[in-house]
C-alpha cells in the first residue's frame, strides 16, 4: 500500500515521483515497463538511434495510414527509467504562447501561457541565467549545444540568406526564425528526467521505484482507483493506492491502460468484453507532428563518422565534440502564409543523413533537413487490438488528412528546397540523396506521403475537457488522474518534452493541493 502508485517513470512519472516524495509524510511507488537506464547509448546523445528497436523501445507502428498510401509508419517510444526522455533528440522547446492561451481558452482552466511559464521556469536549469523567460537552479539543464556541427551553422545561415531572420532563443519573446537548438544536456551527456529528476530522489524511503513490471489494468472498487494490477517476472501483483492512481504512460500507454482497464468508448469496450467502468472518449483526438526530411551527400564530414576513440575521448574528458550532438541541432518556426496565430512548420536540421525513418544506415556523408506540420489540423485514433495487456495497441495518426496539413507541408518543403540551394548550404552538398522529383505541388505531396515520418511527438488521446478536468482528474472517477502528454488538449507548436515536464511539475502542486482539501494534509 501507498498514497500514490504512478504508472511510467518517464518524462512525466519522474518528474511526480521526484516531487511527490519531496514530502516524507507520503509514500510514493512509480512502476515501470522497462528496466533501468543504464546503458551507454541511453546517456551519449548521438547514441539514441540505437535504442530503436532495441529493448528499451516499444517499437510500435500505427495500422496502414489512409493519406501515406497504405504505409505503416513506425513510432519510437523509451522503454526505460526516464521514458521517451531518455531517447528523444533533447530538444527544449515549450511551444508558442497561443497554444496554451487556446487551451484555456477552450476550458482548460489554469492552463494559459501565464499560468503554466512558473512551472517551465521551476523546472528549468539554463545555463544561460534567470530572465523573463528562463529558470536557473531548477533540475532539468538547459544548455547550448557542445557539438556545433559546421552543417548545422550552414544551415542558420542559409535561412538567413533565403531571407528569415536568426532566432537566438525559441522560447522567448518570439518563437519565428532560425537558430541553434538549446538541449537537456549536462556537461555534454543527456539529461533525462530520470538523471534530473528520478535518480537524486531514489535515497527517500519513501520512493520505490519497480522496474521491469508491466501494468496490466487499473483496479475500481465502484468509481473509485484503489490500485493497479502488474505482472512482474511471471508473477502477478497488486499495488495499493491509498490517494490516487496516477497514469504517467505516454499517449499511447495511457490510453491504453485506461481502455483495458474499463475507461473509453462503452461500444468498443463491449467488443473485447471489458466491463465499462466509465464511458469517455479515450484514444480519441491523437494528434502529432508529421516530419519529412530531404536528405543530401556532402563531402564535409557528418556525424557517421563520430563514434572514434578520439570523441569518445572528447565526451568523456571535457564534455564536448560530435557525440553530445542531439542530431537536430538546428531549426526555425515558420509562417507558411498568412492569417495564422503561430507558425504551422517546424524545421529540423540533422548533421547526418536520416532516412527510412530513422532507421536507414549512413552510407555516405551527408545531411538532412525538412519541415514538420507543426499545428496539424488531422487527428487519429488509439483503439484496442485485444483485451491482453501484451498485446499493442491499434493506433491510426491520420497524419496529412486536411487540405490544411496537406497545404503546410508543401509549403515547407518548398522553404527546405530554398534553403538548402543558397549559397552557405548549397557550398557543402554533392549529391541528391532523398529529395522531391521537383518543386511541384504534386510531386512534393508525394514525397511527403513515400517519406515522411513521425516527430515522435504524439499527443491529445485523454484531452483536458473530454477525458480529465483541469485538474488531470479523469472524469467521472476517483483517485484516478493522468499526468502526461496525452492531456494536452491539442500538440503544441514544436517538440513535446519540455511542455511534458511542465505538465508534470503543474500536476505535483494540484495534487497536493488536492490532498489537503480532501484530508487536511494528512493520512
Amino acid at each position: 500500500m501507498y498514497d500514490y502508485v504512478i504508472v511510467g517513470a518517464g518524462s512525466a512519472g519522474a518528474v511526480l515521483a521526484a516531487r511527490l516524495s519531496e514530502d516524507p509524510a507520503v509514500s510514493v511507488a512509480v512502476i515501470e515497463a522497462g528496466p533501468a537506464d543504464s546503458a551507454d547509448e541511453i546517456h551519449i546523445p548521438a547514441a539514441f538511434g540505437a535504442l530503436f528497436k532495441s529493448e528499451w523501445d516499444w517499437d510500435l507502428d500505427t495500422e496502414p495510414e489512409p493519406q501515406l498510401g497504405g504505409r505503416r509508419a513506425y513510432l519510437p517510444r523509451g522503454r526505460m527509467l526516464g521514458g521517451s526522455s531518455s531517447m528523444n533528440a533533447m530538444i527544449y522547446i515549450r511551444g508558442n504562447r497561443a497554444d496554451y492561451d487556446a487551451w484555456a481558452a477552450a476550458g482548460a482552466d489554469g492552463w494559459s501561457y501565464d499560468d503554466v511559464l512558473p512551472y517551465f521556469q521551476r523546472a528549468e536549469d539554463n545555463e544561460r541565467g534567470k530572465d523573463a523567460y528562463h529558470g536557473a537552479g531548477g533540475p532539468l539543464r538547459v544548455a547550448e549545444s557542445r557539438s556545433q556541427h559546421t552543417l548545422a551553422g550552414a544551415f542558420v545561415e542559409a535561412a538567413e540568406q533565403a531571407g528569415y531572420a536568426r532566432n537566438e532563443d525559441f522560447n522567448g519573446a518570439t518563437q519565428l526564425g532560425v537558430g541553434r537548438y538549446q538541449v537537456t544536456q549536462r556537461d555534454g551527456m543527456r539529461c533525462s528526467t530520470a538523471v534530473a529528476y528520478l535518480h537524486p530522489a531514489m535515497t527517500r524511503p519513501n520512493l520505490t521505484v519497480i522496474t521491469d513490471a508491466l501494468a496490466q489494468k487499473v483496479l475500481f472498487e465502484g468509481d473509485r482507483a484503489i490500485g493497479v494490477e502488474i505482472s512482474r517476472g511471471g508473477v502477478v501483483e497488486t499495488v495499493r493506492a491509498e490517494r490516487e492512481v496516477i497514469l504517467s504512460s505516454g499517449t499511447y500507454g495511457s490510453a491504453h491502460l485506461l481502455l483495458l482497464s474499463g475507461v473509453g468508448p462503452a461500444q468498443e469496450l463491449a467488443l473485447f468484453q471489458i466491463e465499462t467502468v466509465r464511458d469517455l472518449p479515450v484514444g480519441e483526438n491523437l494528434q502529432d507532428h508529421y516530419m519529412t526530411l530531404l536528405n543530401y551527400r556532402s563531402d564535409t564530414e557528418s556525424l557517421m563518422t563520430a563514434l572514434s576513440p578520439e570523441n569518445l575521448a572528447l565526451l568523456q574528458q571535457q564534455g564536448r565534440g560530435p557525440l553530445t550532438s542531439n542530431i537536430g541541432e538546428a531549426g526555425g518556426f515558420f509562417e507558411t502564409r498568412p492569417g495564422l496565430a503561430g507558425p504551422d512548420v517546424q524545421f529540423h536540421l540533422a548533421p547526418v543523413l536520416f532516412h527510412e525513418e530513422g532507421l536507414g544506415a549512413p552510407v555516405a556523408h551527408g545531411f538532412a533537413l525538412g519541415p514538420c506540420v507543426l499545428n496539424p489540423t488531422s487527428a487519429g485514433k488509439l483503439m484496442l487490438r485485444s483485451a491482453a495487456p501484451t498485446t499493442a495497441p491499434r493506433i491510426v495518426h491520420n497524419y496529412l488528412a486536411t487540405d490544411e496539413d496537406r497545404a503546410s507541408i508543401v509549403a515547407g518543403l518548398r522553404i527546405a528546397l530554398d534553403i538548402a540551394s543558397r549559397a552557405a548550404l548549397a557550398a557543402h552538398i554533392t549529391a541528391d540523396f532523398v529529395v522531391p522529383e521537383s518543386d511541384s505541388e504534386e510531386d512534393l505531396l508525394a514525397f511527403a506521403r513515400r517519406y515522411g515520418q513521425t516527430l515522435y511527438h504524439p499527443t491529445s488521446t485523454c484531452a483536458i475537457g473530454s477525458v480529465v478536468d483541469s485538474r488531470l482528474r479523469v472524469l467521472g472517477l476517483r483517485g484516478l488522474r493522468v499526468v502526461d502528454a496525452s492531456v494536452m488538449p491539442t500538440v503544441v507548436r514544436g517538440n513535446t518534452n519540455a511542455p511534458t515536464i511542465m505538465i508534470a511539475e503543474k500536476a505535483a502542486d494540484l495534487i497536493r493541493e488536492d490532498a489537503v482539501a480532501t484530508t487536511g494534509g494528512t493520512k
